[in-house]
């Protein structure tokens, strides 16, 4: 009878000690992975818009009537942001003229440096990682106002 309650007791003590273990890997997993994605800040600092040109594409091109093709420059200066924002019914494309972003989609983030572009299309955030402002054409089809 000792050796079934001493047994009994070691199983349970096993038990015990693999659920701690799995129980703390999870909470460690669980911090690690939210200090690892950050929150979408919804204000910009740091960054300049100039509009180059704008293009009313109603007269250019059929059912495009209300309509614009806008180019911008846009700066960002070092430990500068563009907050979370849509391209919801404004999408567009951007080339990295200078420097490097760091683009994030939802829990992904991706980098781009000088000679890539991107797609500007659903919501998004970027920041500038680098020491030199980054410099980017951005071109989108918007709604005139």
């Amino acid at each position: 009878m000792s050796t079934k309650k001493s047994v009994s007791i070691w199983v349970f003590l096993g038990t015990f000690v693999i659920v701690a273990l799995v129980l703390a890997f999870t909470l460690v997993a669980k911090f690690d992975n939210a200090s690892a994605q950050q929150t979408a800040p919804t204000e910009s600092k740091g960054v300049t818009r100039t509009l180059l040109t704008a293009v009313d594409l109603g007269p250019e091109i059929s059912g495009m009537q209300g309509r614009k093709l806008e180019m911008r420059m846009v700066t960002i200066e070092p430990g500068g942001v563009a907050g979370f924002h849509s391209h919801m019914d404004t999408p567009g494309v951007a080339y990295v003229l200078k420097g490097s972003i760091k683009e994030h989609r939802g829990d992904q983030a991706k980098v781009y440096h000088a000679g890539e572009s991107l797609n500007e299309v659903g919501s998004h955030w970027a920041e500038n990682i680098g020491a030199m402002p980054a410099v980017l054409i951005v071109t989108t089809i918007s709604k005139q106002q």
